[in-house]
Parts: C-alpha cells; sequence; structure tokens
C-alpha cells in the first residue's frame, strides 16, 4: 500500500511522545511496546505493555491532535507506520487490525477512568491524594480535554 512503511526501533527508543503531533498509525508487527503518561518526569506512569497487532497514534492520526502518551520500545520493536492518506486502503485490508485499535482505545478510555474514579473516591473520603496521583489524573484528563470538569468535581467534593 503507498504511504505505508515499516520501521525498526531498538529497545529503548521513543516511538511517540506525549504533547507531540504524529499523524500516523502505527500497527505492532513484532516485538512490545511501553505506554507511559508523564515518561521521564517525577510523575511516570506505566499505562500497560503493547505487543503484535496492537495499534497506537490514533488520536494523531484521525484527529491531528498530540498524544496523550508516550510508546517506548520495550524490545526490538516492528512497526507499520500508516499515514492517514492510506488508513481507508489499510482498513480494508485489515479488519483484524481494525478491531484491535477499537479495543486499545477503549482500554486506554477505561485506564483514564479507573485512576479518575480512584481519585474521587479518595476525594469524598476525606483523603487528599498523593501529588503523583492527583498530577497524572490531571494530566491525563487534561489530555482527553476533560480537565475542566474534573477539576470542577474535585473541587466541589473537597471537604471544607
Amino acid at each position: 500500500m503507498p504511504g505505508i512503511k515499516m520501521v525498526q526501533y531498538s529497545e529503548g527508543d521513543v516511538v511517540l511522545r506525549e504533547g507531540e503531533t504524529n499523524e500516523n498509525l502505527f500497527k505492532i508487527i513484532n516485538g512490545h511496546a511501553e505506554v507511559y503518561v508523564g515518561y521521564g518526569t517525577e510523575n511516570e506512569a506505566l499505562i500497560r505493555i503493547i505487543g503484535e497487532q496492537s495499534c497506537f497514534g490514533e488520536l494523531g492520526m484521525l484527529l491531528h491532535k498530540p498524544s496523550i502518551y508516550t510508546v517506548v520500545a520495550y524490545s526490538n520493536l516492528f512497526v507499520m507506520q500508516i499515514p492517514e492518506d492510506s488508513f481507508e486502503e489499510f482498513v480494508k485490508t485489515n479488519h483484524g487490525a481494525v478491531l484491535n485499535l477499537l479495543r486499545n482505545t477503549t482500554e486506554t478510555m477505561l485506564t483514564f477512568k479507573v485512576h479518575i474514579d480512584l481519585l474521587l473516591t479518595e476525594i469524598e473520603k476525606g483523603h487528599k491524594p498523593d501529588e503523583k496521583t492527583l498530577n497524572n489524573v490531571k494530566k491525563l484528563t487534561r489530555a482527553c480535554g476533560m480537565y475542566k470538569s474534573i477539576d470542577e468535581a474535585m473541587r466541589a467534593l473537597k471537604p471544607q
């Protein structure tokens, strides 16, 4: 398919960086990658490890938005890099990959929701969450475009 490239990364290479816009979808052909928020900071959090057939980079490719996570090669990694103008053709010939993309996106959303729910539960109990947890949730919600609403919810739930 025109425009699609095969790219190899070595263990430890950053494939996709949080906050940067990369308008390609990536499909792992061989190897594993780690998905982080806050990568390289004191608030770094490993979200999950993904492997063969997993896709990532959908936010940049589909919406032209900065990535909400960093993806780092956990092992030597071989990926298919799919630009937006080749995505329709990719979908026609890779139905399983599209299903995996939907699963990955859904898993990411659920992970974010769990973090937010844990924070809100702590606040409801009157506990002050630690700074790392608070920063991770703020980063996740900001990346998802929910920062204003979660911030308002946190203020409303804070014990007086």
